[in-house]
């Protein structure tokens, strides 16, 4: 059994969705049922100290050096955005963004918090 999933890829990873794609790229894909977010960067490519930002299903499941969303089993009909590391955050998500769970205890457990960068 086979699911179909939506990946838009932006910024410099846009290049392992088809060759010449500049800013981004989207792909409808099919994988094997049970295929997890790390399957799916496997299969397109991208290597692990290019990927920055995801979402799945719009909700914020990793940040760049916090990719904790890699064991996320991936269901049919979902949409995946992967952002290069050096891509901008999304405006539309800067605020109030909705965050997977397994991202919210990685944040929670960082004495940090995952903000490296603050104005003072």
């Amino acid at each position: 059994m086979a699911i179909r999933i939506e990946a838009w890829l932006y910024g410099p990873i846009a290049r392992y969705a088809k060759e010449g794609a500049e800013g981004y790229a989207r792909l409808d894909l099919e994988l094997p049922a049970g295929s997890t977010l790390a399957d799916l960067v496997r299969q397109l490519g991208i290597p692990a100290e290019e990927r920055g930002i995801t979402f799945i299903n719009g909700n914020l499941a990793a940040l760049p050096g916090m990719n904790v969303d890699h064991k996320t089993v991936l269901q049919d009909g979902d949409r995946v955005g992967l952002f290069h590391r050096r891509s901008m955050w999304p405006f539309q998500y800067r605020f109030g963004a909705a965050v997977r769970p397994e991202l919210q205890e990685a944040l929670r457990r960082r004495e940090d918090g995952g903000i490296r960068h603050s104005y003072k």
